[in-house]
């Protein structure tokens, strides 16, 4: 008889839901009502109005409490406890979730996808009410990750070898669009082990801003490299000289040879190039110096210009064989950075423009935070022994 009694009771409370507006939402409003009082009074271990040894605490009043669900949003009157607060147990599972949701976007947005993306993907999930503008403000979320990457001390280590370079990407800067400069800077530690040590953005590639870069390391701790590798930008090669006395410059053969090749016919390229890759195929100057002057000497009436770039830079790309502990390949070249510079472009052109420097530097730092991570336990870049003797000489 109670069975059927309870079973009558529902059925009477059912058809009081269906004759109201938004039965669905209104019966999930009575639901959590139900849910929030039996929580409490577990807690509190009474009743309402109950006398009872066991009780903790006491209501005192309720708060209202906006939450939105899939079926609509809903204004829940939630108890207040005198001692302790309380929290209902569905909004804190929420609060999870609603936290879960965010950390899945910035992955998504460190990853390359679009906000415009993560909005359709959200869609086909079943979240709706994600737009682009609420996606942008979860990745902002990375700002204090990024800040304290970017303005980490360098005094743990020494960066005995370092790799400069500079990337064009189209920012949104004082109302137009411009070709910002993004200098990037590389180094491995005593342990050979490679991190980023800057990225900044500048409105110009020139001497000054290299100098403001390098000043900018230093007073984070950085000490004096002996090895700086780059390409010839005379602006940076000023500010290497100025900021590092005394540290040596590799021109970077892949640069350097380009320069060259330019001043090349197309058709004898590949011929001329072959040949003059055999310069950097030997750890010995001597012989590196004697295959540059029997190219020279082939080609000087032929190709006057290539041959003058040649000499005019041959020594600087040749700094690399003072160093005969260091692997030649690694440091002879700024190749590192180049694959590190198509890693960056590949998740920047899905953004195409960004509205402003800060944007630009979230999504990068955000994407070279995840591989100096890699870096730190993957093998070493180059080995600890080789460093040795950069690091005597620099004591």
């Amino acid at each position: 008889m109670a069975q059927r009694k309870d079973t009558t009771n529902l059925q009477s409370m059912l058809f009081q839901f269906i004759g109201m507006e938004d039965p669905m939402l209104n019966m999930l409003e009575w639901l959590c009502a139900q849910m929030m009082e039996a929580e409490v009074s577990s807690q509190l271990g009474a009743e309402k109005h109950q006398q009872s040894t066991e009780r903790t605490s006491h209501r005192c009043g309720f708060r209202p409490r906006r939450l939105d669900t899939r079926m609509g949003t809903m204004y829940l009157m939630v108890p207040k406890v005198r001692n302790g607060g309380y929290i209902p147990f569905f909004v804190t599972e929420r609060k999870r979730s609603e936290a879960a949701l965010v950390q899945v976007v910035q992955t998504a947005f460190v990853q390359g996808v679009s906000t415009r993306k993560i909005e359709k993907l959200a869609k086909t999930l079943g979240i709706e009410g994600i737009s682009r503008s609420q996606v942008s403000e979860m990745t902002k979320g990375l700002q204090e990750q990024v800040d304290e990457f970017r303005n980490r001390p360098l005094t743990a280590d020494n960066y005995p070898v370092l790799w400069v370079d500079a990337l064009y990407e189209k920012v949104r800067y004082g109302g137009r669009v411009v070709s910002m400069a993004i200098l990037l800077v590389c180094g491995v530690n005593d342990e050979g082990r490679r991190e980023v040590l800057a990225l900044e953005p500048m409105l110009e590639e020139s001497k000054e801003s290299y100098k403001q870069l390098f000043e900018g390391l230093k007073n984070r701790g950085l000490l004096k490299p002996s090895l700086v590798v780059s390409d010839a930008h005379k602006g940076l090669v000023a500010a290497i000289g100025e900021c590092f006395p005394g540290a040596s410059w590799q021109r970077c053969k892949v640069h350097f040879m380009r320069n060259i090749l330019v001043h090349v016919p197309h058709k004898e390229k590949e011929r001329f190039a072959n040949q003059l890759k055999s310069i950097w195929m030997t750890t010995d100057p001597e012989v590196a110096k004697q295959r540059a002057q029997d190219l020279a000497d082939a080609y000087r009436a032929k190709y006057p210009k290539a041959i003058e770039t040649l000499e005019d830079g041959l020594e600087d790309a040749l700094t690399f064989l003072s160093f005969p502990s260091l692997d030649s390949r690694k440091v002879s070249s700024n190749n590192m950075l180049e694959r590190l510079n198509k890693e960056i472009r590949r998740r920047t052109r899905v953004v195409g423009i960004f509205p402003d420097p800060e944007s630009y530097l979230r999504l990068v730092t955000a994407h070279l935070m995840e591989y100096s991570e890699d870096w730190s336990v993957s093998r070493s870049y180059l080995s600890e022994e080789s460093l040795v003797p950069l690091n005597t000489q620099a004591a």
